[in-house]
Protein backbone atom coordinates (compact mmCIF):
# COMPACT_ATOMS: atom_id res chain seq x y z
CA UNK A 1 0.00 0.00 0.00
CA UNK A 2 1.25 3.49 -0.89
CA UNK A 3 1.63 5.46 2.32
CA UNK A 4 2.19 8.98 1.01
CA UNK A 5 -0.98 10.33 2.67
CA UNK A 6 -2.58 7.86 5.03
CA UNK A 7 -5.02 10.41 6.42
CA UNK A 8 -6.67 10.68 3.01
CA UNK A 9 -8.07 7.17 3.60
CA UNK A 10 -9.97 8.37 6.68
CA UNK A 11 -12.92 10.60 5.81
CA UNK A 12 -13.38 12.03 9.31
CA UNK A 13 -9.73 13.11 9.42
CA UNK A 14 -10.22 14.79 6.06
CA UNK A 15 -13.53 16.44 6.98
CA UNK A 16 -12.52 17.57 10.47
CA UNK A 17 -9.31 19.54 10.87
CA UNK A 18 -8.35 18.03 14.18
CA UNK A 19 -5.47 16.20 15.83
CA UNK A 20 -7.25 13.01 16.79
CA UNK A 21 -5.28 11.53 19.69
CA UNK A 22 -7.86 9.16 21.19
CA UNK A 23 -7.37 5.98 19.18
CA UNK A 24 -7.04 4.01 22.41
CA UNK A 25 -10.77 4.70 22.91
CA UNK A 26 -11.75 4.09 19.29
CA UNK A 27 -9.99 4.37 15.95
CA UNK A 28 -11.20 6.22 12.89
CA UNK A 29 -12.53 4.13 10.00
CA UNK A 30 -10.95 4.09 6.52
CA UNK A 31 -12.91 4.21 3.28
CA UNK A 32 -12.45 0.47 2.55
CA UNK A 33 -14.19 -0.46 5.83
CA UNK A 34 -17.04 1.98 5.24
CA UNK A 35 -17.37 0.79 1.65
CA UNK A 36 -17.44 -2.87 2.69
CA UNK A 37 -20.38 -2.20 5.01
CA UNK A 38 -22.22 -0.26 2.29
CA UNK A 39 -21.57 -3.07 -0.19
CA UNK A 40 -23.03 -5.63 2.20
CA UNK A 41 -26.24 -3.67 2.73
CA UNK A 42 -26.62 -2.85 -0.95
CA UNK A 43 -26.06 -6.36 -2.29
CA UNK A 44 -26.02 -9.05 0.42
CA UNK A 45 -28.28 -7.99 3.28
CA UNK A 46 -29.99 -11.07 4.76
CA UNK A 47 -29.86 -12.95 8.04
CA UNK A 48 -27.02 -15.53 8.06
CA UNK A 49 -27.84 -19.13 9.01
CA UNK A 50 -31.59 -18.41 8.78
CA UNK A 51 -32.67 -18.92 5.18
CA UNK A 52 -32.55 -21.62 2.54
CA UNK A 53 -32.69 -18.99 -0.23
CA UNK A 54 -29.59 -17.82 -2.08
CA UNK A 55 -29.34 -14.32 -0.58
CA UNK A 56 -29.26 -15.69 2.98
CA UNK A 57 -26.72 -18.29 1.96
CA UNK A 58 -24.53 -15.58 0.41
CA UNK A 59 -24.73 -13.56 3.65
CA UNK A 60 -23.82 -16.70 5.59
CA UNK A 61 -20.82 -17.31 3.37
CA UNK A 62 -19.52 -13.76 3.83
CA UNK A 63 -20.06 -13.96 7.60
CA UNK A 64 -18.33 -17.31 8.00
CA UNK A 65 -15.50 -16.45 5.61
CA UNK A 66 -14.70 -13.55 7.91
CA UNK A 67 -14.48 -15.95 10.85
CA UNK A 68 -11.94 -17.97 8.88
CA UNK A 69 -10.02 -14.77 8.08
CA UNK A 70 -9.85 -13.82 11.77
CA UNK A 71 -8.71 -17.32 12.74
CA UNK A 72 -5.87 -17.00 10.24
CA UNK A 73 -5.13 -13.44 11.39
CA UNK A 74 -4.39 -14.56 14.97
CA UNK A 75 -3.30 -18.08 13.95
CA UNK A 76 -6.05 -19.94 15.77
CA UNK A 77 -5.84 -23.70 15.27
CA UNK A 78 -9.55 -24.03 14.50
CA UNK A 79 -11.94 -21.49 12.97
CA UNK A 80 -14.55 -22.65 15.51
CA UNK A 81 -12.38 -21.08 18.22
CA UNK A 82 -13.44 -17.61 17.01
CA UNK A 83 -16.61 -16.37 18.73
CA UNK A 84 -18.19 -13.06 17.73
CA UNK A 85 -19.36 -10.74 20.50
CA UNK A 86 -20.20 -7.07 20.62
CA UNK A 87 -16.87 -6.07 22.22
CA UNK A 88 -14.06 -7.22 24.49
CA UNK A 89 -16.21 -6.44 27.54
CA UNK A 90 -18.85 -8.94 26.49
CA UNK A 91 -16.15 -11.49 25.64
CA UNK A 92 -14.63 -11.16 29.11
CA UNK A 93 -18.01 -11.45 30.78
CA UNK A 94 -18.72 -14.57 28.74
CA UNK A 95 -15.53 -16.14 30.06
CA UNK A 96 -16.27 -15.08 33.64
CA UNK A 97 -19.80 -16.48 33.62
CA UNK A 98 -19.33 -19.55 31.43
CA UNK A 99 -15.88 -20.62 32.62
CA UNK A 100 -15.22 -18.85 35.91
CA UNK A 101 -18.48 -19.64 37.69
CA UNK A 102 -18.37 -23.25 36.52
CA UNK A 103 -14.74 -24.03 37.38
CA UNK A 104 -13.86 -22.16 40.56
CA UNK A 105 -14.52 -23.16 44.15
CA UNK A 106 -13.88 -21.75 47.60
CA UNK A 107 -10.26 -20.71 48.27
CA UNK A 108 -9.22 -21.00 44.63
CA UNK A 109 -7.36 -17.90 43.47
CA UNK A 110 -7.91 -15.54 40.56
CA UNK A 111 -4.94 -13.31 39.72
CA UNK A 112 -5.20 -10.18 37.61
CA UNK A 113 -2.99 -7.13 37.25
CA UNK A 114 -3.75 -3.76 38.83
CA UNK A 115 -3.58 -2.40 35.26
CA UNK A 116 -6.77 -4.11 34.16
CA UNK A 117 -9.62 -2.28 32.52
CA UNK A 118 -12.76 -2.58 34.62
CA UNK A 119 -14.05 -5.09 32.06
CA UNK A 120 -11.37 -7.55 33.16
CA UNK A 121 -11.73 -6.73 36.83
CA UNK A 122 -15.36 -6.26 37.87
CA UNK A 123 -16.54 -9.62 36.44
CA UNK A 124 -13.87 -11.38 38.50
CA UNK A 125 -15.02 -9.60 41.63
CA UNK A 126 -18.47 -11.10 41.03
CA UNK A 127 -17.04 -14.55 40.28
CA UNK A 128 -14.92 -14.45 43.43
CA UNK A 129 -17.88 -13.37 45.57
CA UNK A 130 -20.16 -16.03 44.09
CA UNK A 131 -17.71 -18.95 44.25
CA UNK A 132 -15.73 -18.09 47.38
CA UNK A 133 -12.53 -17.76 45.37
CA UNK A 134 -9.98 -15.06 46.23
CA UNK A 135 -9.12 -12.21 43.88
CA UNK A 136 -5.46 -11.19 44.03
CA UNK A 137 -3.53 -8.49 42.15
CA UNK A 138 -0.12 -8.17 40.53
CA UNK A 139 1.06 -4.61 41.21
CA UNK A 140 3.38 -2.38 39.20
CA UNK A 141 6.82 -1.15 40.23
CA UNK A 142 8.23 2.39 40.02
CA UNK A 143 8.80 1.93 36.29
CA UNK A 144 5.11 1.12 35.72
CA UNK A 145 5.85 -2.52 34.96
CA UNK A 146 5.06 -5.88 36.57
CA UNK A 147 8.30 -7.41 37.80
CA UNK A 148 9.25 -11.08 37.50
CA UNK A 149 9.18 -11.29 41.30
CA UNK A 150 5.60 -10.01 41.39
CA UNK A 151 4.53 -12.60 38.84
CA UNK A 152 6.14 -15.42 40.82
CA UNK A 153 4.85 -14.19 44.18
CA UNK A 154 1.24 -13.75 43.11
CA UNK A 155 0.67 -16.75 40.81
CA UNK A 156 0.68 -19.79 43.10
CA UNK A 157 -0.43 -23.40 43.14
CA UNK A 158 -3.86 -22.15 44.23
CA UNK A 159 -4.22 -19.91 41.18
CA UNK A 160 -6.76 -21.22 38.68
CA UNK A 161 -7.29 -18.16 36.46
CA UNK A 162 -4.92 -15.37 35.43
CA UNK A 163 -6.26 -12.30 33.61
CA UNK A 164 -3.78 -9.93 32.04
CA UNK A 165 -3.96 -6.96 29.70
CA UNK A 166 -1.36 -7.22 26.94
CA UNK A 167 -0.97 -3.42 26.88
CA UNK A 168 -2.17 -1.03 29.59
CA UNK A 169 -4.74 1.43 28.27
CA UNK A 170 -3.48 4.02 30.77
CA UNK A 171 0.29 3.55 30.82
CA UNK A 172 1.02 2.00 27.45
CA UNK A 173 3.10 -0.63 29.23
CA UNK A 174 3.53 -3.80 27.16
CA UNK A 175 3.30 -6.65 29.63
CA UNK A 176 5.44 -9.75 29.26
CA UNK A 177 2.52 -12.05 28.55
CA UNK A 178 4.78 -14.80 27.23
CA UNK A 179 6.40 -15.09 30.66
CA UNK A 180 3.08 -14.75 32.51
CA UNK A 181 1.41 -17.46 30.41
CA UNK A 182 4.31 -19.88 30.80
CA UNK A 183 4.49 -19.37 34.55
CA UNK A 184 0.71 -19.61 35.01
CA UNK A 185 0.56 -22.84 33.02
CA UNK A 186 3.38 -24.22 35.12
CA UNK A 187 1.16 -23.60 38.15
CA UNK A 188 -1.87 -25.18 36.47
CA UNK A 189 -3.81 -21.96 35.76
CA UNK A 190 -5.50 -20.87 32.56
CA UNK A 191 -4.73 -17.40 31.14
CA UNK A 192 -7.05 -14.79 29.67
CA UNK A 193 -5.36 -12.09 27.58
CA UNK A 194 -7.04 -8.76 26.91
CA UNK A 195 -5.53 -7.75 23.57
CA UNK A 196 -7.76 -4.73 22.99
CA UNK A 197 -4.86 -2.26 23.18
CA UNK A 198 -2.26 -4.48 21.51
CA UNK A 199 -3.76 -6.09 18.42
CA UNK A 200 -4.18 -2.76 16.58
CA UNK A 201 -0.42 -2.28 16.85
CA UNK A 202 1.29 -5.67 16.84
CA UNK A 203 0.95 -9.16 15.39
CA UNK A 204 -0.57 -11.75 17.73
CA UNK A 205 -0.16 -15.50 17.35
CA UNK A 206 -2.39 -17.27 19.87
CA UNK A 207 -0.77 -20.67 19.28
CA UNK A 208 2.73 -19.27 19.84
CA UNK A 209 1.54 -17.46 22.97
CA UNK A 210 -0.38 -20.54 24.10
CA UNK A 211 -3.10 -18.23 25.41
CA UNK A 212 -6.17 -20.09 26.67
CA UNK A 213 -8.47 -17.16 25.91
CA UNK A 214 -7.83 -13.89 24.11
CA UNK A 215 -10.26 -11.03 23.50
CA UNK A 216 -10.32 -7.81 21.51
CA UNK A 217 -12.69 -5.12 20.20
CA UNK A 218 -12.93 -4.35 16.51
CA UNK A 219 -13.51 -0.62 16.95
CA UNK A 220 -9.99 -0.14 18.32
CA UNK A 221 -8.53 -1.57 15.09
CA UNK A 222 -10.38 0.37 12.35
CA UNK A 223 -13.56 -1.77 12.43
CA UNK A 224 -17.08 -0.56 13.34
CA UNK A 225 -18.35 -0.12 16.86
CA UNK A 226 -20.19 -3.08 18.35
CA UNK A 227 -18.10 -6.01 17.14
CA UNK A 228 -15.70 -8.00 19.27
CA UNK A 229 -13.93 -11.33 19.26
CA UNK A 230 -13.41 -14.05 21.81
CA UNK A 231 -10.76 -16.63 21.01
CA UNK A 232 -10.73 -19.72 23.20
CA UNK A 233 -9.06 -23.09 22.94
CA UNK A 234 -11.54 -25.53 21.48
CA UNK A 235 -11.36 -28.00 24.35
CA UNK A 236 -12.19 -25.24 26.84
CA UNK A 237 -15.04 -23.79 24.80
CA UNK A 238 -16.57 -27.22 24.27
CA UNK A 239 -16.81 -27.74 28.03
CA UNK A 240 -18.35 -24.35 28.77
CA UNK A 241 -22.04 -23.58 29.26
CA UNK A 242 -23.45 -20.87 26.95
CA UNK A 243 -23.64 -17.36 28.34
CA UNK A 244 -26.64 -16.26 26.25
CA UNK A 245 -29.45 -18.46 25.00
CA UNK A 246 -31.84 -18.17 22.08
CA UNK A 247 -31.81 -18.28 18.31
CA UNK A 248 -28.97 -19.98 16.41
CA UNK A 249 -27.22 -21.46 19.44
CA UNK A 250 -29.84 -24.19 19.62
CA UNK A 251 -29.67 -27.73 18.31
CA UNK A 252 -33.00 -29.13 19.58
CA UNK A 253 -35.58 -27.68 21.96
CA UNK A 254 -38.16 -29.80 23.75
CA UNK A 255 -40.62 -28.59 26.33
CA UNK A 256 -38.33 -29.31 29.26
CA UNK A 257 -34.88 -29.76 27.72
CA UNK A 258 -32.59 -28.16 25.16
CA UNK A 259 -29.39 -29.23 23.43
CA UNK A 260 -26.93 -26.68 22.11
CA UNK A 261 -25.44 -26.25 18.67
CA UNK A 262 -21.73 -27.02 18.23
CA UNK A 263 -19.03 -24.33 18.22
CA UNK A 264 -19.01 -21.51 17.33
CA UNK A 265 -22.82 -21.14 17.16
CA UNK A 266 -23.13 -22.31 20.76
CA UNK A 267 -21.98 -18.86 21.96
CA UNK A 268 -23.63 -16.69 19.30
CA UNK A 269 -27.27 -16.40 20.34
CA UNK A 270 -29.58 -14.23 18.27
CA UNK A 271 -28.96 -12.25 15.12
CA UNK A 272 -25.38 -11.05 15.10
CA UNK A 273 -23.83 -7.71 14.13
CA UNK A 274 -23.18 -8.88 10.58
CA UNK A 275 -22.16 -5.45 9.30
CA UNK A 276 -19.63 -5.27 12.14
CA UNK A 277 -18.20 -8.66 11.17
CA UNK A 278 -17.93 -7.52 7.54
CA UNK A 279 -16.25 -4.29 8.65
CA UNK A 280 -13.82 -6.18 10.88
CA UNK A 281 -12.83 -8.39 7.97
CA UNK A 282 -12.15 -5.32 5.84
CA UNK A 283 -10.19 -3.70 8.69
CA UNK A 284 -7.97 -6.77 8.92
CA UNK A 285 -7.35 -6.58 5.16
CA UNK A 286 -6.39 -2.92 5.54
CA UNK A 287 -4.00 -3.60 8.42
CA UNK A 288 -2.39 -6.51 6.60
CA UNK A 289 -1.98 -4.45 3.43
CA UNK A 290 0.01 -1.90 5.40
CA UNK A 291 1.77 -4.54 7.49
CA UNK A 292 2.52 -4.55 11.19
CA UNK A 293 6.20 -3.80 10.56
CA UNK A 294 5.25 -0.57 8.82
CA UNK A 295 2.67 0.28 11.47
CA UNK A 296 5.33 -0.19 14.16
CA UNK A 297 7.81 1.93 12.21
CA UNK A 298 5.37 4.83 11.82
CA UNK A 299 4.18 4.70 15.41
CA UNK A 300 7.67 4.41 16.86
CA UNK A 301 8.67 7.60 15.08
CA UNK A 302 5.56 9.57 16.08
CA UNK A 303 5.34 8.33 19.68
CA UNK A 304 9.10 8.74 20.13
CA UNK A 305 8.84 12.32 18.89
CA UNK A 306 5.93 12.98 21.26
CA UNK A 307 7.75 11.55 24.29
CA UNK A 308 10.89 13.52 23.47
CA UNK A 309 8.99 16.81 23.27
CA UNK A 310 6.63 16.21 26.19
CA UNK A 311 9.49 15.10 28.47
CA UNK A 312 11.07 18.55 28.15
CA UNK A 313 8.01 20.38 29.47
CA UNK A 314 8.57 21.03 33.15
CA UNK A 315 4.91 21.67 34.02
CA UNK A 316 3.93 18.17 32.84
CA UNK A 317 3.99 14.86 34.71
CA UNK A 318 4.25 11.83 32.42
CA UNK A 319 3.18 8.35 33.45
CA UNK A 320 5.08 5.84 31.33
CA UNK A 321 7.84 3.29 31.61
CA UNK A 322 11.34 4.56 30.75
CA UNK A 323 11.90 1.31 28.85
CA UNK A 324 10.84 2.25 25.31
CA UNK A 325 10.80 -1.39 24.18
CA UNK A 326 8.10 -2.06 26.78
CA UNK A 327 5.96 0.94 25.78
CA UNK A 328 3.23 1.11 23.15
CA UNK A 329 1.31 4.07 21.72
CA UNK A 330 -0.33 5.58 24.82
CA UNK A 331 1.00 8.60 26.73
CA UNK A 332 -0.76 9.64 29.94
CA UNK A 333 0.12 13.01 31.43
CA UNK A 334 -1.07 15.81 33.68
CA UNK A 335 -0.41 19.52 33.89
CA UNK A 336 0.71 19.88 37.48
CA UNK A 337 -2.02 21.48 39.56
CA UNK A 338 -4.71 21.41 36.85
CA UNK A 339 -7.57 18.93 36.58
CA UNK A 340 -7.32 16.74 33.46
CA UNK A 341 -10.91 17.51 32.44
CA UNK A 342 -10.08 21.22 32.31
CA UNK A 343 -6.97 20.51 30.26
CA UNK A 344 -8.83 18.28 27.80
CA UNK A 345 -11.59 20.87 27.36
CA UNK A 346 -9.08 23.57 26.51
CA UNK A 347 -7.19 21.29 24.13
CA UNK A 348 -10.49 20.62 22.38
CA UNK A 349 -10.88 24.35 21.76
CA UNK A 350 -7.67 24.14 19.73
CA UNK A 351 -8.70 21.08 17.76
CA UNK A 352 -6.82 18.48 19.82
CA UNK A 353 -8.75 15.38 20.94
CA UNK A 354 -7.39 13.62 24.04
CA UNK A 355 -9.19 11.63 26.67
CA UNK A 356 -9.35 12.67 30.31
CA UNK A 357 -10.53 10.70 33.31
CA UNK A 358 -9.74 7.40 34.98
CA UNK A 359 -9.86 5.44 31.68
CA UNK A 360 -11.94 2.65 33.26
CA UNK A 361 -8.97 1.78 35.45
CA UNK A 362 -9.75 3.31 38.84
CA UNK A 363 -7.77 0.79 40.95
CA UNK A 364 -4.64 1.45 38.88
CA UNK A 365 -4.84 5.21 39.24
CA UNK A 366 -5.68 4.92 42.92
CA UNK A 367 -2.56 2.77 43.41
CA UNK A 368 -0.57 5.54 41.72
CA UNK A 369 -1.99 8.14 44.10
CA UNK A 370 -3.97 10.05 41.45
CA UNK A 371 -7.60 10.24 40.34
CA UNK A 372 -7.29 10.85 36.62
CA UNK A 373 -5.01 11.78 33.74
CA UNK A 374 -5.08 13.16 30.26
CA UNK A 375 -4.27 10.49 27.69
CA UNK A 376 -2.97 10.88 24.15
CA UNK A 377 -3.18 7.62 22.23
CA UNK A 378 -1.67 7.39 18.77
CA UNK A 379 -2.18 5.29 15.65
CA UNK A 380 -0.40 5.04 12.31
CA UNK A 381 -2.54 7.80 10.77
CA UNK A 382 -1.11 10.35 13.21
CA UNK A 383 1.71 12.67 12.21
CA UNK A 384 4.34 14.89 13.82
CA UNK A 385 2.06 17.80 12.95
CA UNK A 386 -0.55 16.27 15.30
CA UNK A 387 2.07 16.18 18.04
CA UNK A 388 3.04 19.80 17.37
CA UNK A 389 -0.62 20.78 17.58
CA UNK A 390 -0.81 19.02 20.97
CA UNK A 391 2.29 20.86 22.19
CA UNK A 392 0.94 24.24 21.11
CA UNK A 393 -2.43 23.59 22.76
CA UNK A 394 -0.77 22.43 25.99
CA UNK A 395 1.26 25.62 26.11
CA UNK A 396 -1.90 27.70 25.72
CA UNK A 397 -3.68 25.65 28.37
CA UNK A 398 -0.83 26.11 30.82
CA UNK A 399 -0.76 29.88 30.29
CA UNK A 400 -4.49 30.05 31.14
CA UNK A 401 -3.86 28.36 34.50
CA UNK A 402 -0.32 29.55 35.20
CA UNK A 403 -1.17 32.28 37.69
CA UNK A 404 -3.52 29.98 39.62
CA UNK A 405 -0.88 27.27 39.75
CA UNK A 406 1.75 29.75 40.94
CA UNK A 407 -0.51 31.17 43.65
CA UNK A 408 -1.44 27.67 44.83
CA UNK A 409 2.24 26.71 45.01
CA UNK A 410 3.04 29.80 47.11
CA UNK A 411 0.24 29.01 49.57
CA UNK A 412 1.44 25.43 50.03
Amino acid sequence: MELTNIKADFPLLVNRKIAYLDSGATTQKPFPVINAINEFYKNYNANPHRGAYSLSMEATEIYENTRTKIAKFINAKHREEIIFSKNATESLNLIAYSYGLENLKKNDEIVISIMEHHSNLVPWQKVAKTTGAKLNYMYINDEFEISDEEIQNKITDKTKIVGITHVSNVLGTINNIDKIIKYAHKKGAIVIVDASQSIPHMKIDVQKLDADFLVFSGHKMLAPLGIGVLYGKKELLNNMTPFLMGGDMIEYVHEQTTTYAPLPNKFEAGTQNVEGVIGLGSAIDYIENIGYDKIHEIEAEIVGYAIEKLSKIDYLTLYLTPNREHHSSVISFNIKGVHPHDVASILDNYGVCVRSGNHCAQPLLRSMGIDSTCRASFYFYNTKEDVDKLLEALDKAYKIFEKYITNSAKKS
